[in-house]
């Protein structure tokens, strides 16, 4: 019999939980996946999709080789080429373009891998080297992430394990059963312990189902239903004043707005009753310690940045983080050292100052006729599946005359309206280091099998299209493992212990801000932020309204959100069979009276439709339905809906108050009953 070997690694996906892997290894094929039992965050624990990874490194539609388009853009018609063949072409094209005007090339990546290594090292190298147009990646958690830059300084916030302690835990725009599996541990711990559990989200969602509470607010509300806890807070002196007084700038600011929002108002702009956010605010106000766990979906609205503010200032406002288990946490990354400049090499710009395009307006950047984009490199993403309005992002790839290269694992949605498909590698196949936004160790991914058939890692074709067109800068020379090495400064990041154990913990204080010591420029948490006010916007937080608030049209009266599928990440592992099948098909979540109220049955295809287009889908008569919102569940594939399309088709490209992020969640629909047409299979 033959031997088996245990190989190290990390999760490449974009989750919180960032877990440490070990994959079993037996005559070059991966038998099992697990997770490592060492790594205290993760505890061997997995999520059922990252369970099923080696099913989704072994699919039997992996891309194993070069493609080259033989059919219109969208067709899904190609043919093998070989690898020198694709690469000299691509380098050629980029480098007429080069030599006219390189920001008409355009590099389109976001979060399909995490890693540090294969999503931004050799790639932008390359496209600073190149002169090509910058990438404002914001399709996530910029408005958020700068919300709390803002505010607390950077993305930083408590330790994930001290929840386990906090008698109070506010769980904030956050399915944290579906997409943060680890700090639901601790929550549950904390529960076990007395401590009570909010769950504050429009749907009624798994995490929802657990909790003590839910309050379902209405998409976009949240900033109002901060500011009046703030009010509750105020009146009723559950304040402490010391911690505000030392560690704080702006009190008299916000005291004044906060005052402006009594809960009678707030629960006329977030359709809760009164009652409940006054009851929230005296458990908030007196329960010590209380902690908030706030996640993205609640920043992807016109106000999400404000909201975002608004949450951010409450630990301060009751001294949360004197004690290790209160405070907040939105996303931990701000405390990972990463040397970016050595990853990335911005100085290979050598003063060129590119435009910059923000990947949540792609549609319109493709169409744009004054200023047109005559090239993009798709990698770690699938933007015809995932960009808002996803009509025009598909009128955009569907240009014959744009040069398309998408580097990737399967023929996605984006991938078919490629001039050339380059085979992808997957984590079991590369090196990698990763960071993580929901606890403070680096982990470490080596590669546990051989590449399948000619997949390439992302840093390899980069490599290979910088020595085509002659980049012979020493750095584009540097191997996997050496970018691992240059990923953190020596001194914060041992990299033995990595090598050794598969992950390392950084050394940080149980409670770092409990004298205050806030990474911003004053110190302090800035309720009031001077830098907000020198760009012209308001330095104290407040509510701002959704572009398509409710009520504000009759002829599209049901808000909709759009939050993934349980058993999805964005629109990874879609193409899973094992995991489609749990799925089952595309949903439209509606409540008993929205559904009664246009004829609507349980199972029936609708349309929903929108000033930006419509979508067929099935709809599922649903409890975790508030009235008046419906829920999209994404991100699938475009090519397994009813008609090509999903959710995105209704979806706007407006952007975020702060952080110029997308607004996926601020969108009014009307929804009918339509045809029966059976799904794609």
């Amino acid at each position: 019999m033959s031997s088996q070997t245990r190989v190290l690694g990390a999760c490449p996906h974009d989750c919180p939980d960032t877990c440490a892997l070990v994959t079993t290894v037996q005559d070059g094929l991966a038998v099992k996946l697990q997770g490592n039992e060492a790594h205290r965050h993760t505890a061997g624990v997995l999520c059922t999709k990252v369970s099923r990874y080696i099913e989704r490194n072994d699919h039997p539609e992996r891309l194993v080789q070069p493609l080259k388009r033989t059919g219109p853009k969208g067709s899904g018609r190609f043919e093998p080429v070989s690898w020198d063949a694709a690469l000299d072409d691509i380098a050629a094209r980029l480098n007429v373009l080069r030599s006219n005007n390189p920001e008409k090339i355009v590099p389109y990546s976001y979060a399909g891998t995490m890693g540090l290594v294969q999503g931004e090292s050799v790639d932008r190298r390359f496209f600073h080297k190149l002169g090509a147009s910058l990438l404002d990646r914001t399709i996530c958690s910029t408005a958020g992430g700068e919300a709390l830059g803002f505010t607390l300084g950077g993305k930083v916030g408590m330790r994930t394990e001290f929840f386990a302690e906090s008698k109070l835990i506010l769980i904030w725009g956050s399915n944290s059963i579906a997409s943060n599996l680890h700090f639901w541990r601790h929550a549950q711990a904390a529960k076990r312990a007395g401590a009570r559990l909010v769950c504050i989200d429009p749907r009624k969602t798994e995490t929802a189902d657990k909790c003590d509470e839910h309050v379902a607010l209405l998409p976009g509300t949240d900033g109002a239903l901060a500011l009046a806890l703030m009010h509750e807070l105020i009146v009723n002196d559950w304040l402490d004043h010391d911690y505000i007084e030392r560690y704080t700038l702006g009190w008299a600011q916000l005291r004044e707005r906060a005052l402006q929002w009594p809960p009678s108002r707030a629960a006329e702009v977030c359709g809760v009753p009164e009652a409940q956010i006054v009851s929230l605010a005296r458990a908030y106000g007196t329960t010590k310690p209380a902690a908030i766990r706030l996640n993205y979906g609640m920043q992807r609205v016109r106000g999400g940045g404000n909201a975002a503010r608004a949450v951010a200032c409450l630990p301060a406002l009751v001294g949360a983080w004197r004690d290790r288990a209160g405070g907040l946490l939105l996303s931990s990354s701000g405390l990972f050292p990463v040397d970016r400049a050595a990853l990335q090499r911005p100085d290979l710009l050598a003063g060129r100052k590119p435009r910059t395009i923000n990947m949540s307006t792609i549609g319109d950047a493709l169409l744009d006729t004054a200023n047109p984009v005559e090239a993009v490199i798709v990698y770690n993403s699938n933007p015809v599946a995932v960009a808002p309005e996803s009509g025009k992002v598909v009128a955009g790839f569907a240009r014959e005359d744009l040069f398309t290269v998408v580097l990737e694992q399967f023929q996605t949605d984006t991938a078919d309206y490629a001039d050339y498909v380059l085979p992808a590698t997957t984590q079991l196949e590369h090196w990698d280091i990763h960071f993580s936004y929901g606890h403070t160790d680096v982990v470490l991914n080596r590669p546990a099998v051989a590449p399948r058939g000619e997949a390439r890692s992302n840093t390899w074709v980069f490599r290979e299209l910088a020595r085509r067109m002659g980049f012979d800068e020493p750095c584009f020379s540097d191997d996997d493992e050496t970018l691992c090495r240059a990923a953190f400064p020596a001194d914060a990041v041992d990299f033995g212990e990595l090598e050794a154990n598969g992950f390392a913990t950084l050394k940080l204080p149980d409670a770092p801000y409990a004298e205050g010591h806030f990474p911003t420029p004053s110190g302090r948490c800035e309720f009031f932020s001077a830098r907000l006010a020198a760009m012209g916007q308001d330095g104290v937080p407040d509510h701002v309204p959704n572009y398509e608030a409710k009520g504000s049209s009759s002829e599209f009266p049901l808000a909709m959100i759009s939050p993934p599928a349980r058993n999805f990440l964005n629109s990874s592992f879609v193409n899973v069979r094992s995991l489609r099948s749990i799925e089952g098909e595309p949903l439209l979540e509606i409540n008993e009276a929205d559904a009664s109220a246009r004829g609507i049955a349980d199972g029936a295809t609708v349309r929903v439709f929108n000033q930006r287009g419509e979508y067929r889908v099935r709809a599922e008569v649903s409890r975790r339905a508030r009235p008046g919102v419906v829920h999209g569940l994404g991100i699938w594939w475009r090519k397994l809906g009813l008609d090509g399309t999903n959710v995105n088709q209704l979806t706007s490209q407006r952007l975020t108050d702060i952080g110029r992020g997308p607004t996926f969640y601020d969108c009014l629909v009307e929804v009918e009953s339509v045809a029966d047409t059976a799904v794609p299979t």
